[in-house]
């Protein structure tokens, strides 16, 4: 493959992308929506027997090259979503977030658990709670993308969400680390919960917080060093998005957490504190927004369908009513800690809907589930079934939940006469 031939997929894409998003905008729903239905299609387009058109979408060069582009899209809007997010309210939205997390992960797996043991019996002990784990993960990058369009991102339900978010990520890793560390002890072994990879992980999950924490604050001094020498110039921004790199890099390469997340708590460190906060977000936002997160919503739709071909009848059933505990999991069990937590209904609603959404991280989870031998290759279809869906109805049902609001915040009712 020769360097310019990524040129015309990227225009198609980007092009697809803003056309649909502006249609999807123009009858009020999220521009998301339209950049995840350009992906679709231009997924489907696999499907038409011409070969040139093959070569110019779907080799495995071209796959690569927009999973690459596609991971810095997401990355650039966490990254984003911690430059923006509000510490004060963070942290008292912190016990909320907690709570929160701790039964959006504990519905879903108990979920997901049940139907595995109905389907394939209750003796299949790990098994069945691999399939429960795989449906613990949450990617709420598009929940930010559109919460962020509403100018709801900083709001509590917004804050609680991202916040929310990365808990959840620390939590499923400890799952996914103990699980796979029971299958990796064999079955003469047997149970036991001293497993030095689950001890190991749990160890390196406080070491990443410990590390990023003490070299944000060393950056965040040099950061404002820099800020009052030089006003609004262009090296903060860039430092700031070098550190963002190396802050996910770093999380997923020596700490096993995703680098979404390390990215994100670079945003929140370099956020806040530091005057230039705005210009930086600008930047981030121009580069982010213009060109990788179209390119990265586009790929969500770009699934690989292959995986829907190996479906079998006897699987099928099985695989609707996972779908179904996974999306009712997060909403229930999200909305659940929020109505707790003192939230409003529709805030609670809101909550469960934005925390609904998966994406890579549960493709990662089940890859792992299938390589370890705990999870049928055959749920693929279902989980890509799982993301397409939560990614598609959340931004619609959250446009719909602040319906009205807007109009709301534009025309205050006036005061009332004494």
């Amino acid at each position: 493959m020769q360097a310019f031939e990524i040129l015309l997929p990227l225009a198609l894409i980007l092009c697809l992308s803003k056309l649909m998003g502006l249609g999807a905008h123009r009858i009020g729903m999220p521009a998301v929506i339209g950049m995840l239905l350009a992906g679709i299609l231009i997924g489907l387009l696999e499907y038409i027997p011409w070969e040139p058109l093959q070569n110019l979408l779907f080799t495995d060069d071209m796959v690569f090259i927009l999973e690459v582009m596609s991971k810095i899209g997401v990355v650039l809007i966490m990254f984003s979503a911690g430059l923006t997010t509000d510490l004060k309210q963070l942290k008292s939205t912190g016990v909320a977030s907690v709570v929160i997390t701790t039964l959006g992960v504990i519905f879903p797996m108990v979920f997901g658990w049940l139907v595995a043991s109905l389907f394939f019996g209750f003796e299949n002990v790990l098994s069945n709670l691999f399939y429960g784990s795989i449906l613990t993960a949450t990617s709420v990058s598009v929940t930010v993308a559109v919460l962020k369009e509403l100018g709801k991102l900083e709001s509590k339900v917004g804050t609680s969400i991202v916040a929310a978010a990365v808990i959840d990520d620390v939590l499923g890793i400890v799952i996914l680390s103990v699980l796979t560390g029971f299958a990796s002890g064999g079955e003469s072994q047997g149970w036991s919960w001293f497993q030095p990879n689950a001890g190991m992980t749990c160890i390196k999950i406080v070491a990443f917080f410990v590390v990023a924490i003490a070299v944000g604050v060393g950056l965040r001094k040099l950061f404002n060093i820099m800020e009052r020498r030089a006003p609004h110039n262009r090296r903060v921004p860039i430092l700031s998005l070098a550190a963002c790199f190396v802050y996910a890099y770093t999380a997923e390469k020596l700490f096993g957490v995703a680098d979404i997340t390390g990215a994100y708590i670079a945003g929140i460190l370099l956020g806040g504190t530091l005057a230039e906060t705005p210009y930086v977000e600008s930047k981030v936002d121009t580069m982010g927004y213009l060109f990788f997160s179209p390119i990265f919503f586009a790929n969500i739709g770009i699934a690989n369908i292959e995986y829907f071909s190996r479906i079998t009848p006897a699987f099928l059933a099985f695989g609707l009513v996972y779908v179904a505990a996974a999306l009712l999991g997060k909403l229930i069990g999200c909305g659940l800690g929020a109505k707790i937590c003192r939230f409003s209904f529709k805030d609670s609603l809101r909550v469960g809907l934005g925390m609904m959404v998966r994406a890579e991280v549960v493709l990662i989870c089940t890859e792992r589930g299938v390589a370890s031998g705990l999870v049928a290759p055959e749920v693929f279809p279902f989980v890509i079934l799982i993301i397409l869906l939560s990614s598609i109805l959340t931004p619609i049902a959250l446009k719909l939940s602040y319906k009205g609001e807007e109009k709301n915040e534009l025309h205050p009712p006036l005061p009332t006469q004494q």
